[in-house]
């Protein structure tokens, strides 16, 4: 098993100039003379800049420790027998009859044509630029789209009036956006952390915007505080600061101001507060958000310690929210100190594992299970499958952030070059045109009309993604003869470690279908 090396990482752009030891990643000879090529090196130059994958504002970021337990130490179980959901029927049972909808929200009210939706789109500038690309495509597939936290308190032309938020055009912007695509298939939900209940942003997404759903946010995966960016100017760091932020270095510190201007430093840091969880406090939110007029109110939790999952399951049961999602560690889509990417938090199977034991004892008790979505690191058909049998028959839908905003960025990269008449090498063979070098492009077109030239690239790309999970997952599940989410299992996967099986309760491969093995030989 390896770890992330603690010393050198392309996301920090550092290496070692020797081999390195392995416990503190330092290089095995400290040259009197080395310009400083490692994060200590570079820390000496850069100081706290270091902490953060670069470049910001144009990447998204994913841990590189090999965590000990991941979705490779499992496979799915095939079998040549029967078919659960459909007829046992050659002629019927075939894979594109498979059924991948599904639904959450507390009586199954939210109905997604797919199982997959995107995490949060916040306030980063990847966030921004991509919103279009993600809430089409979110719209279009059929499934959920989330407007992250401190969308309103970012924007530049936010108008704020007695420490309420009463117009923001970025929010109004995203919001309208997805209502102009959405056919009746999932659902957008705004995030709201510390800063945006204070701002009122719940208030004005429902009353002004129309937004039907609200995502309590407690965390994310990727990091153990609250959201951050970096800001350019001293004009906006000021502003934000106003606004009720906490920005660092201060941007009202004439010394800070000083080195800015000098060049000494190039942007400063906004950072949301911590969000402090009290059970009674929770319930009166909840009730808050739905006498507003919220017609859903979600939850996300992020990789926190094993009480804090029981309180956000126990707490999500009493309130009988409408979707609990869980996020492993180990990847941002934003901006997160890299270490504490690695280094922090539970991850994505042993979380899930948590949480299958959390539900169950409450499944047995008869309280309200609420639907219950897993992220943390899905990015293709095979995680998702795994996701919904290792914590079956509770996980309803898989969360994918970073895969999902990549598709769209490449499509909206391949969109622009082939518009341009510059189609990237890789994807010449398939033609010049975007109907010939998008698969989904010609599907698109065929459905929408003329309202396909109004979809972005990126659109076209995260459709064309989802798409192929959609078959991937289809013939996965065909495999397994199961014809419907509804009915994939834990037994329909297999430990391939000891520890896997030890971790999860997943019997290991050569302990499998025992008892029913000696039935079949006897």
């Amino acid at each position: 098993m390896s770890f992330s090396r603690a010393n050198a990482s392309p996301a920090t752009g550092t290496r070692n100039r020797t081999a390195y030891n392995p416990g503190s990643g330092m290089c095995v000879t400290c040259l009197d003379g080395c310009v400083g090529l490692c994060e200590i090196g570079k820390s000496a130059i850069r100081g706290r800049e270091v902490l953060y994958p670069q470049p910001f504002g144009k990447m998204t970021a994913g841990s590189e420790k090999d965590y000990p337990v991941d979705l490779s130490h499992f496979n799915i179980q095939g079998t040549c027998v029967g078919a659960v959901g459909l007829p046992a029927d050659s002629d019927k049972a075939i894979f594109p009859a498979v059924d991948v909808s599904t639904e959450v929200g507390s009586k199954g009210s939210i109905k997604l044509k797919v199982p997959y939706f995107t995490a949060a789109v916040g306030s980063t500038d990847i966030a921004r630029l991509h919103w279009e690309s993600i809430a089409i495509g979110s719209a279009i597939c059929g499934t959920i789209a989330v407007i992250g936290e401190n969308v309103c308190g970012v924007d530049p032309q936010s108008e704020i009036k007695k420490g309420r938020v009463v117009k923001s055009p970025e929010l109004e912007r995203r919001v309208k956006i997805y209502k102009n695509w959405y056919k009746g298939y999932g659902t957008l939900a705004v995030q709201m952390n510390v800063e945006d209940t204070r701002l009122g942003v719940a208030e004005y997404a429902i009353e002004k915007l129309g937004v039907e759903t609200l995502e309590l946010k407690w965390g994310q995966g990727a990091k153990d505080i609250g959201g951050e960016i970096k800001l350019p100017s001293l004009e906006g760091a000021l502003e934000l600061k106003k606004k009720g932020y906490i920005v660092y270095p201060d941007p009202e510190d004439p010394v800070a101001q000083k080195a800015f201007k000098d060049g000494d430093f190039k942007e400063f840091e906004r950072h949301s507060r911590l969000g402090m969880v009290d059970e009674e406090r929770f319930y009166k939110e909840v009730e808050r958000a739905r006498k507003l007029g919220a017609k859903y109110v979600t939850l996300k939790t992020g990789a926190y310690r094993p009480a804090d999952l029981a309180r956000a399951v126990k707490f999500a049961s009493n309130a009988r929210i409408d979707l609990l999602t869980v996020d492993g560690s180990g990847g941002g889509t934003g901006m997160s100190p890299w270490r504490m990417m690695n280094e922090w938090g539970i991850p994505t199977v042993q979380l899930e594992c948590l949480l299958y034991q959390f539900l169950k004892k409450l499944d047995e008790k008869g309280a309200y299970i609420p639907p219950c979505a897993m992220a943390g690191g899905f990015s293709l058909e095979d995680h998702v499958f795994k996701a919904f049998a290792l914590g079956a028959p509770y996980i309803k839908a898989v969360c994918i952030g970073r895969a999902t905003i990549a598709a769209a960025m490449v499509g909206n990269t391949v969109g622009e070059m082939v518009k341009k008449g510059k189609v990237p090498p890789e994807f010449q063979k398939y033609g010049k045109t975007l109907d010939q070098v998008f698969f989904g492009a010609a599907k698109l077109k065929e459905k929408y009309g003329k309202d396909f030239e109004k979809m972005t690239t990126g659109a076209v790309g995260m459709y064309t993604y989802y798409e192929r999970l959609t078959t991937g997952l289809q013939q996965l599940m065909a495999g397994a003869r199961k014809f419907a989410l509804k009915h994939i299992s834990r037994d329909d996967i297999v430990a391939l470690t000891r520890e896997a099986s030890d971790i999860s309760g997943i019997p290991f491969v050569m302990e499998s279908d025992w008892k029913e093995v000696e039935k079949i030989l006897k």
